[in-house]
C-alpha cells in the first residue's frame, strides 16, 4: 500500500513550503505516507489518528491545510464521520483550506462537504503530482482570497479586523472600479495614502500612472508650475518646458494629498481645470486635454472644510464624489495588536531579527496607548523597540512612545471643557500611559483602588 503514496521529488512552492499541514486519518499507512510526501515540501506536517483531538490541535495553532479521511472508528457513529468533523473545524473558527480524503463509495457525501465549507475532495489512492499540484492551488487561493478580506487589500499595506476598518474596506471595493473623484478624510498617520494607493490599485485605471502630490507643500510660486506644468521661459528658472502632475497622471490616478491647505486663489484655478478637463502650462495659451481619476485627502473634518472663508464649496462638490473617512487608530477596536505583530515582522527582517515576539504584557502596554499619531506613530514605535530589544521577545520597557505626540496629547488633554467626566476620563488615561499601563499603580496614583479604577475603564470604555 505504501508503494502507491511513496513521495516523488517536486519544485518547491513559496507557499507550500511556508505551509503547516494537519492529516486526519485512522489509517497509519496512510498518515506515513503522507508524511513521507509533505514533510519535505511544506514548513510543518502534523498527523493525527484520532479527531477527537482536533479541538486541542486547533486551541494550540491554526493550520494553513488540512487532509482529512471521511470515514472514522471514533466514538462518533453518524455514518458520515468526515462531514461532522468539519463542521467541527469552521466552528473553531479555522480558515484552513481542508481536502476530505475519501473512497469511490462515498463520491456523493464528498460533493456534500464541499457545500459545507471542504475546499476539495480526492479519491484514495491519490497521485502524488496531483496531490501536490491541488495544495499549492488551494493554498495559492486562500491567500489570494484572504488579500482582499478586510484584514488586508491585496498589496496596498491596509491592515485592519476592525469594524470600522471592514466598513472603509468595503466601501474602497465598491468605489474602486468606477471614476467617481474620492476624497479620504482621516487624522494625520490614518493612511490616507494608502488608501488612495489601494483604489487606484483596484481601478480600472491600474495599468495607467500613479501620481501623487503633497499640494499643501506647495508653494505660490510652485502650484501652477507643479500642477499644470510651464513652457520654456514661463518664469526665471524655466529651462525647459515641463509637463504638470495632471499631465503626468493621464489615463491614470492623480492623488492630491492634504488639498485642505491650499488657498482660495489656488482652489479656484484647480475648479477650472476639473471643470473644463483640460490644462494650460504656464506661459502658453494652448489647452491640453486631460483624462484622470482624482484622489484628494485632508486631516480637516468636512465640516471645518465646508467653511467657504477656508474651502469652496462648489470645489467640494468637485472633488467629493464620494468621502472615505478613516477612524483613528483609537477607534479601531482590536487593530493594534494586529498592525504591531505586522510591523515587528517586517522590522524584525529589516534589523536582521527575525522570530521577535511581542510578549503580553507589551501587547497590553500598546493597548492601553491612545496613539494621538495613530498608526504612524504605532510603526515608528514598533520599530524603535525592535531595534533596543536584545532577547527574543520584544519586551514593555522597549516600547516608547513619541514625546512630540506625547506632548500634543497632555495639551489635547486639558481641555477647556470643565465637564467633570471629560476631566476624569483624561485623568485616567494621563495616569496609565505614565505607569506604562500598570493598572495597580496608576490606581494608586488617582487615589483609586483597583476595582474603582476598572468600573472606571469600563464607564468611559476604556480599553
Amino acid at each position: 500500500m505504501l508503494s502507491d503514496f511513496l513521495c516523488a521529488f517536486l519544485p518547491s512552492d513559496m507557499l507550500l513550503k511556508d505551509a503547516t499541514i494537519l492529516i486526519v486519518d485512522d489509517d497509519t499507512d496512510v498518515l506515513t505516507a503522507a508524511r513521507l510526501l509533505l514533510k519535505s515540501q511544506a514548513k510543518e506536517v502534523t498527523t493525527e489518528k484520532n479527531p477527537e483531538n482536533l479541538r486541542s490541535l486547533f486551541s494550540k495553532k491554526d493550520f494553513d491545510l488540512v487532509l482529512m479521511d471521511m470515514n472514522f472508528n471514533s466514538t462518533i457513529n453518524t455514518g458520515n464521520e468526515g462531514l461532522y468533523w468539519l463542521r467541527k473545524i469552521r466552528e473553531l473558527g479555522s480558515k484552513a483550506a481542508i481536502i476530505m480524503i475519501t473512497a469511490y463509495g462515498d463520491i456523493d457525501l464528498a460533493v456534500r462537504s464541499l457545500k459545507e465549507g471542504a475546499s476539495d475532495f480526492m479519491l484514495k489512492p491519490w497521485q502524488n503530482d496531483q496531490l501536490i499540484q491541488n495544495i499549492k492551488e488551494l493554498l495559492k487561493k486562500r491567500t489570494n482570497k484572504s488579500a482582499v478580506q478586510p484584514a488586508a487589500t491585496a498589496g496596498s499595506g491596509l491592515l485592519g479586523q476592525s469594524e470600522a476598518m471592514q466598513d472603509v474596506l468595503k466601501k474602497i471595493e465598491k468605489i474602486a472600479p468606477t471614476d467617481a473623484n474620492i476624497l479620504v478624510l482621516g487624522e494625520n498617520g490614518t493612511g490616507k495614502d494608502l488608501v488612495a494607493h489601494a483604489i487606484y490599485q483596484q481601478s480600472l485605471r491600474a495599468a495607467g500612472p500613479f501620481i501623487k502630490t503633497d499640494v499643501g507643500a506647495l508653494t505660490e510660486s510652485l502650484f501652477e508650475s507643479e500642477l499644470f506644468g510651464h513652457t520654456k521661459g514661463a518664469f526665471t528658472d524655466a529651462r525647459e518646458e515641463r509637463i504638470g502632475r495632471f499631465e503626468a497622471a493621464h489615463g491614470g490616478t492623480l492623488f492630491l494629498d492634504e488639498i485642505g491647505n491650499i488657498a482660495l486663489h489656488q482652489q479656484a484655478r484647480l475648479l477650472t481645470v476639473l471643470q473644463n478637463r483640460q490644462v494650460t502650462k504656464l506661459g502658453s495659451h494652448q489647452p491640453v486635454p486631460i483624462d484622470i481619476r482624482l484622489v484628494c485627502a485632508t486631516n480637516l473634518p468636512l465640516e471645518e472644510l465646508a467653511n467657504e472663508k477656508r474651502f469652496r464649496k462648489d470645489l467640494i462638490y468637485r472633488i467629493n464624489t464620494v468621502e472615505i473617512i478613516l477612524p483613528p487608530l483609537r477607534k479601531r477596536t482590536g487593530d493594534i495588536e494586529l498592525l504591531a505583530r505586522h510591523f515587528v515582522k517586517q522590522y524584525g527582517d529589516k534589523y536582521f531579527k527575525p522570530g521577535l515576539e511581542l510578549v503580553k504584557k507589551s501587547i497590553d502596554k500598546l493597548n492601553l496607548y491612545h496613539f494621538p499619531g495613530n498608526v504612524r506613530e504605532l510603526q515608528y514605535a514598533i520599530e524603535r523597540a525592535v531595534i533596543m530589544s536584545d532577547g527574543e521577545s520584544i519586551q514593555p520597557v522597549d516600547i516608547v512612545f513619541s514625546p512630540i505626540e506625547s506632548r500634543e496629547a497632555d495639551t489635547a488633554k486639558s481641555p477647556e471643557s470643565i465637564n467633570l467626566n471629560v476631566l476624569e476620563k483624561n485623568a485616567i488615561l494621563i495616569a496609565i500611559e505614565k505607569n506604562n499601563g500598570n493598572i495597580t499603580k496608576a490606581a494608586k496614583e488617582l487615589g483609586l483602588t483597583r476595582t474603582a479604577l476598572y468600573r472606571r475603564l469600563n464607564k468611559y470604555d476604556i480599553e
